[in-house]
């Protein structure tokens, strides 16, 4: 998939001394970028969710002392 992006002029710049300096493309700088920064998104906003959900009573709960308690979880 090809997609666009408008950088600010100082990530350019820094993009671009660190394609320079590498010897790398700034295409597989910007692909390594995304695929780290993605997960750390997707956990982001599936925490959020279920803090909501907790927030408002759709959701339990439980503090680390019951969990421990739970067959199988390690703690």
């Amino acid at each position: 998939m090809t997609t666009s992006i408008r950088l600010s002029p100082e990530i350019s710049k820094r993009l671009d001394w660190l394609a320079e300096k590498t010897g790398r493309t700034k295409a597989s700088y910007l692909r390594l970028i995304l695929e780290s920064g993605i997960s750390d998104m997707e956990d982001y906003y599936l925490a959020a969710d279920a803090q909501e959900r907790v927030r408002k009573g759709q959701e339990k709960d439980f503090s680390v002392p019951v969990v421990r308690k739970v067959p199988g979880v390690d703690g």
